[in-house]
């Protein structure tokens, strides 16, 4: 395609085991030799029709956004779609916000909203057993008793379950089917 201005590498557009790709420097099999970069291309990337500018701008990510709280933020774009990482967490990035754009103080909503949403999980948990949590889950709240997620029957406050009460609708709630071949 053209050589990166910056380290005056080759750069080229392939397709990869994952799919379609660009790579700053040739791979070598000498030893102490230096990696080339690589980086995927976005979905509505065409591989045939890619410039050296779309491509060089591919190799910006992950980015240092700012800091906060002493640790720094990044924004990356990962397996699951783009998103910013503080502290070891990460939190997603919504559809109309930019990963090359975003700006510290998005970036910091976000993990708040994140912060939030994850302490709001927690509906009751039990000292006595710690197996036994009531959660607020994506379809409404659940007990975990183990490894079994439990319904929580329509008409009963998750607030006001008592341990015991928790135990017996893990035991009555019915065996999940298995999937797939036996």
């Amino acid at each position: 395609m053209g050589i990166d201005p910056a380290t005056d590498k080759k750069v080229f557009a392939r397709l990869g085991r994952f799919g379609p790709l660009v790579q700053i420097g040739e791979s070598s099999e000498e030893e102490g030799a230096e990696k080339p970069m690589f980086a995927s291309l976005l979905r509505d990337q065409l591989l045939e029709k890619i410039t050296l500018e779309d491509a060089l701008e591919l190799f910006k990510l992950p980015r240092e956004v700012g800091v906060y709280e002493n640790k720094p933020i990044t924004v990356a774009i990962g397996r699951f779609g783009p998103y910013v990482k503080h502290d070891g967490k990460f939190a997603s990035l919504p559809k109309d916000d930019d990963p090359y754009t975003i700006i510290e103080e998005r970036a910091i909503e976000l993990i708040e909203a994140k912060r939030k949403a994850d302490a709001e999980r927690f509906i009751k948990l039990f000292d006595e057993n710690p197996d036994i949590q009531v959660l607020n889950g994506r379809y409404g709240p659940y007990i975990k008793a183990g490894k079994k997620n439990v319904k929580i029957p329509k008409g009963t406050d998750p607030k006001s379950l008592t341990l015991e009460q928790c135990l017996e609708l893990a035991e009555k709630a019915p065996e999940k089917k298995r999937r797939g071949k036996k």
